[in-house]
């Protein structure tokens, strides 16, 4: 065995990479938020949260490389390479990202070979869903939601995936900041202004309420609103820029999209009828 052998991963989206590629053994401890794949939860011991880590119990699986994601994991990265300790922290904030960093994962642990196969079959399963959308006779205004007090719209992942399902992400500028602060919306009275179709929401953490959106001032004007288009994208398959997002996340997009065009189709019809 080649590479690093004890893994200990803060996040879910190198765990189901590992799993995915057959490396899982290299795994010593995950976060406690992994939900895939399920299997992990049962063999692998939870030693972080997202932003909080148990740094005694991570030395004490004795790990010869830690993978975390983002700034928010910063500290934690800080604490360990402090103990000794070898650390990744990963940045990626989009899908051609989400592939560069499976390949890398997968190159550094022995596996590029696997992880390239993989990453193909990644992108052909996303080239699919982008030539179904292509045949949609409209695509609809998406508002994704990843907070709501304050409003946080969607990272740049998502806005992608979005676009990939056959929707046109409503802001589309805010997208590209890297950082949750720099998408808060101070004013959300543009949701209002730029008129969404489809509202998604994944607020990480606890469940999107749907009847609390539409009771917002002046939300009832929004289409999406009037026509009860607000759903929720559980925020495991698509919050994390891993498979999981590439795989169920925009799968779920696209069907509530391809759902919003046929009741679009099914309107225009009537309407011709009459």
């Amino acid at each position: 065995m080649s590479g690093p052998r004890r893994i200990v991963c803060l996040t879910e989206e190198p765990t189901e990479v590992l799993y995915a590629l057959g490396e899982q053994d290299r795994i010593v401890g995950i976060s406690g938020f992994t939900v895939r794949p399920p299997q992990a939860r049962r063999e692998k011991p939870k030693v972080s949260a997202f932003t909080s880590a148990r740094i005694d119990e991570i030395l004490k699986l004795a790990p010869d490389f830690v993978v975390g994601f983002s700034d928010i994991q910063a500290d934690i990265a800080a604490e360990l390479v402090r103990r000794g300790v070898e650390v990744w922290i990963s940045n990626h904030r989009s899908v051609a990202g989400i592939f560069d960093y499976v390949r890398r994962l997968g190159a550094l642990v022995g596996a590029g070979d696997k992880a390239n196969a993989y990453v193909d079959g990644l992108r052909r399963g996303l080239e699919a869903i982008e030539r179904e959308a292509a045949m949609l006779p409209r695509r609809p205004k998406v508002y994704f939601e990843e907070w709501d007090e304050p409003p946080i719209t969607g990272i740049q992942w998502v806005a992608e995936l979005v676009r990939i399902a056959g929707g046109d992400d409503l802001f589309p500028e805010r997208a590209r900041e890297p950082l949750a602060k720099a998408r808060i919306l101070e004013d959300a009275d543009e949701v209002i202004r730029r008129a969404p179709d489809i509202i998604l929401g994944s607020w990480c953490g606890k469940k999107f309420r749907p009847e609390k959106v539409a009771a917002r001032p002046g939300w009832s004007a929004i289409p999406a609103v009037r026509d009860g288009q607000l759903f929720e994208i559980k925020s495991p398959i698509i919050l994390q820029p891993g498979p999981a997002a590439l795989t169920d996340g925009v799968a779920e997009i696209a069907r509530i999209v391809r759902a919003w065009a046929a009741r679009q189709a099914s309107a225009g019809g009537a309407a011709g009828g009459d």
